[in-house]
């Protein structure tokens, strides 16, 4: 059973995708995409707390909040926001235990989930109709598999965050030159996924050298990520801009819109500076860049995903699970600072 933009669109639709900020960024396209097709359509999006700075801003959708910190004892909260409502259609947007937990708390007739080969156990007992099947299908593009099972268009759509102009004003601060600065955003919220202090060094080093350009190291407010940065530091011959944990998530936002590009592994922050427009250096050999990379620069991935399946787990990529993860120790190795040198070099010598 499908819908058409043409026809008698839904009263209400809730999307439920709590997590990670990666995933959650690559969701705000299928919001706009629904909104494009049926603006009066009211929509209520069911996410979790610290991912909702990405996207509170994001014009004409409700927002009801998960602690996902709170564990169960956080679904109450969520119930009572919920008692009385009815939707006409969920789109259950992730597989977790928590999500399908949390969905049924929603009451809804139709009920949209992912294709059986993509499920978790107990995801379809929270749905009664599933999205098509796409072999390799990027997560993103899964992620619009929903609009499209609704029948809605998906081409052409925005896919930038919003982004206030306080937050333009910091990133002027900090890059007065737009297009000039390359931001290296050095940690996952994964350490498995991460590469090395010793790699970045030398690419930052290159960079200030080889460009002239400066470069901005950046990321959030832990400890590790702190750490990971003053190491990049003591190993470099130049001096970089550090900024990790001084900003917010939204003055990130207009620092990676104003970047010249962005080097990250798989990472938030990689799809948040892709949706900006700026192009991504993504490392990635944990995970592929094929299924999880930055959509709009996946010709600028350093992609050793392929050889780290056969070195790791003896099979060609196509053999594992869709989604399977590497995140094993030395698998990052496989990545050297030539091969994200040769990303960099078409990218800042263009621009």
């Amino acid at each position: 059973m499908s819908a058409s933009p043409s026809n008698e669109p839904p009263r209400s639709i809730c999307i439920l995708r709590l997590s990670a900020r990666g995933d959650v960024c690559n969701t705000v396209p299928l919001v706009r995409a629904l909104q494009r097709a049926w603006p009066k359509t009211a929509l209520t999006w069911v996410i979790g707390k610290s991912e909702l700075r990405l996207v509170e801003d994001l014009p004409g959708a409700e927002f009801i909040v998960v602690d996902k910190r709170a564990a169960l004892s956080g679904l109450p909260a969520v119930r009572r926001r919920l008692a009385g409502r009815r939707f006409d259609i969920l789109l259950l947007a992730q597989v977790s235990q928590r999500s399908t937990l949390t969905a049924a708390l929603v009451r809804a007739d139709r009920r949209v989930g992912f294709d059986r080969q993509r499920s978790r156990p107990g995801h379809g007992l929270a749905v009664n109709e599933r999205i098509a099947a796409v072999p390799f299908q990027h997560q993103a593009e899964a992620l619009l598999e929903f609009a499209r099972h609704l029948g809605v268009d998906t081409e052409g759509i925005d896919r930038r965050l919003p982004v206030p102009e306080a937050a333009r004003e910091h990133a002027l601060q900090h890059q007065p030159e737009a297009g000039r600065a390359v931001i290296i955003s050095p940690a996952s919220s994964t350490p498995g996924r991460n590469w090395h202090a010793p790699g970045y060094a030398e690419v930052a080093d290159w960079i200030i050298e080889r460009t002239g350009r400066p470069v901005i190291l950046m990321g959030g407010r832990s400890e590790e990520e702190a750490e990971l940065g003053r190491a990049i530091e003591s190993r470099m011959k130049h001096r970089p801009v550090n900024l990790i944990g001084r900003d917010t998530i939204k003055q990130a936002l207009a620092m990676f819109e104003r970047a010249a590009c962005v080097v990250s592994p798989d990472s938030g922050p990689a799809h948040f500076a892709d949706a900006m427009g700026t192009p991504v250096v993504g490392l990635y050999a944990a995970t592929w860049a094929r299924r999880s990379g930055p959509l709009g620069s996946l010709e600028h991935c350093v992609d050793r995903f392929p050889d780290a399946a056969r070195r790791f787990a003896g099979k060609a990529p196509e053999q594992l699970r869709w989604g399977k993860r590497l995140e094993i120790p030395g698998v990052m190795a496989l990545i050297t600072p030539e091969m994200v040198i040769e990303r960099l070099e078409p990218l800042l010598y263009r621009r």
